[in-house]
C-alpha cells in the first residue's frame, strides 16, 4: 500500500433557503480511500453566531480555512459594533479560497441570517468561485443529488419542509454514495437563532432496495453483555 498515494475524501453537504431563514445539512462519514477514519464528526462549523460552513473535500483544509475566518470574522465584529453579514463572511471565504486555490481541495457552502438581507446561501467550490444560490449542494454525494433539487426543491418553502428535504436528500446521497455515511446533522438559522438537530443512522429511510443493518456493533451493545465464547 502506498501510503503517499492521493486519496479519495467524500461527503455530502446541503445548503437551503426557506421562507425566513436557512437549513443547512451533512452526513457525518469522514473517509481516507476505502477507510473510515471518523464516522461522527461534524461538518457543520460555526463561523459567528448567525452564519454556519458546510465543509467538504480536504478536512485539514476545510478546517484551517473556518479557522482563519472565525478569527476574523470576530475582528470584524468588534470593529464595527454588530455581527458580520452573511456575504461578508462568504466573500472572506472566497478571498482565502482563491488566493490559495493551487494548495486548498476543499469545496464549502456558507450559509446563515442577517437583518439586513434574510436567509443567504453562497457555494464557494474548488478554484475559490462564489455563487449566491437557493440551494446548493456539494461533496462526492452531490452527484446524486443534482435531478433531485431540479424536482423538488420550491420556492417559499416553510422551516419544516426545507428541513425534511435536506434530510431526505442527505439519506438519498448515502444510500448511493460509499463515501457519505454515518448520521446526519441539521443546523436551521432565522431571525430567531440557530437550531441544531440530529437524525441517527438508524433512524433514517432506506431507498432502492436497501438491506436492514444486521449484526452491527450498535445492536450487539444494544443487547447486553455478550456471551463468551466457546472453547
Amino acid at each position: 500500500m502506498d501510503t503517499n498515494a492521493p486519496h479519495s475524501m467524500g461527503t455530502t453537504i446541503i445548503g437551503v433557503t426557506y421562507n425566513g431563514g436557512v437549513v443547512l445539512g451533512a452526513d457525518s462519514r469522514t473517509s481516507t480511500g476505502m477507510y473510515v477514519a471518523n464516522r461522527a464528526s461534524d461538518k457543520i462549523t460555526q463561523l459567528t453566531d448567525n452564519v454556519y460552513l458546510c465543509r467538504s473535500g480536504s478536512a485539514a483544509d476545510s478546517q484551517v480555512v473556518s479557522d482563519y475566518v472565525r478569527h476574523f470574522l470576530y475582528q470584524h465584529t468588534i470593529q464595527l459594533g454588530q455581527p458580520a453579514t452573511v456575504k461578508v463572511a462568504a466573500n472572506l471565504i472566497r478571498l482565502l479560497s482563491y488566493s490559495n486555490k493551487n494548495m486548498l481541495e476543499t469545496g464549502l457552502i456558507v450559509g446563515g441570517w442577517d437583518k439586513y438581507e434574510g436567509g443567504k446561501i453562497y457555494s464557494v467550490p474548488l478554484g475559490g468561485t462564489i455563487l449566491e444560490q437557493p440551494f446548493a449542494i456539494g461533496g462526492s454525494g452531490s452527484s446524486y443529488l443534482y435531478g433531485f433539487f431540479d424536482q423538488a426543491w420550491k420556492d417559499g418553502m416553510t422551516k419544516d419542509e426545507a428541513e425534511k428535504l435536506v434530510v431526505k436528500a442527505v439519506s438519498l446521497a448515502i444510500a448511493r454514495d460509499g463515501a457519505s455515511g454515518g448520521v446526519i446533522r441539521t443546523v436551521i438559522i432565522n431571525s430567531d437563532g440557530v437550531t441544531r438537530n440530529f437524525y441517527p443512522g438508524d433512524t433514517l429511510p432506506l431507498w432502492h432496495d436497501e438491506l436492514e443493518p444486521c449484526g452491527s456493533l450498535l445492536d450487539i451493545l444494544s443487547s447486553g453483555s455478550p456471551e463468551p465464547m466457546s472453547t
